[in-house]
């Protein structure tokens, strides 16, 4: 049996191996502990990355790529017009259909805006974060709010069906609340495990009903809640839907890279 690392290190080499564009100029480098992984496989891919720069979606992921000696970009320098050959990142959750609950690092808000970024997203993760439904083994959903707005966000989560949403605390309490890159509060919010799109063709209620929501539409209504930067959701087009439709980039992956318990990776695509 691999160990998690092991098959952490196995998807990212897996994940670079097909689909790290040989002549890329920009790459998206996301968050968390499988990434470690993917910068690793660059690194010792043996291709040219003297001419690619490198977009973290946070101060971890800037000091994996440092130290991996390619150059680092921040996002907000890129030229105007940019669009990135790839970004890779990793997931808390993923489900039947590639949708992600992200954030347990507290990057959701760079992690979103450089997939929106990117011409194709890939998800890397180990077999512990593969399930049906979102919020099955990971029960919150992260949301990065203004400080002044949290206890109004708190109240309108549970309106909305959430269980016992609380703003996340640093490790030790006398620090107050844990602020993002942004300085906002990150409210993890507990909710029932979401249906997928397939669910509602079936005939499943996700409109909100006894706290039951479908992945997007809940997605959406918390977006909209006044205070809300950004939801842990990753749903929707993938980056050529968006590009078909005359965007860049999408919040889905088309491809989901989970290394398993036996050393094998799993891969799964977005259905066609």
């Amino acid at each position: 049996m691999a160990s998690v690392e092991d098959a952490k290190r196995a998807a990212g080499k897996t994940a670079v191996a097909n689909h790290y564009p040989k002549d890329a100029k920009y790459v998206g480098i996301g968050s968390g502990s499988t990434i470690a992984y993917v910068v690793e496989a660059i690194r010792d891919s043996g291709i040219d990355t003297s001419a690619t720069k490198y977009i973290p979606t946070g101060f971890q992921s800037k000091q994996l790529i440092v130290q991996a000696g390619l150059t680092v970009i921040d996002f907000d320098t890129l030229p105007e017009g940019t669009v990135l050959d790839v970004a890779f990142d990793g997931a808390d959750e993923v489900d039947d259909q590639l949708n992600l609950i992200k954030g347990g690092g507290a990057c959701l808000f760079q992690e979103k805006i450089v997939a929106l970024q990117a011409k194709q997203f890939i998800c890397v993760a180990d077999y512990r974060k593969l399930v049906s439904r979102l919020l099955t083994a990971w029960k919150y959903i992260p949301i990065e709010v203004a400080p002044i707005a949290a206890n109004r966000v708190l109240t309108k989560l549970k309106e909305l069906g959430s269980i016992n949403p609380v703003i996340r605390s640093n490790a030790t309490a006398k620090e107050g609340p844990l602020k993002s890159d942004q300085d906002f509060y990150i409210i993890d919010a507990p909710f029932k495990p979401l249906l997928t799109k397939e669910d509602i063709a079936a005939g499943k209620d996700g409109s909100g009903k006894d706290g039951i929501w479908e992945v997007e539409a809940l997605s959406r209504q918390i977006k909209q809640l006044a205070g809300v930067l950004e939801v842990g959701i990753f749903s929707g087009a993938t980056g050529p839907e968006a590009q078909a439709l005359g965007g860049i980039g999408g919040q889905k992956p088309i491809a989901a890279y989970f290394g398993m318990e036996d050393g094998s990776v799993s891969v799964r695509k977005v259905a066609a």
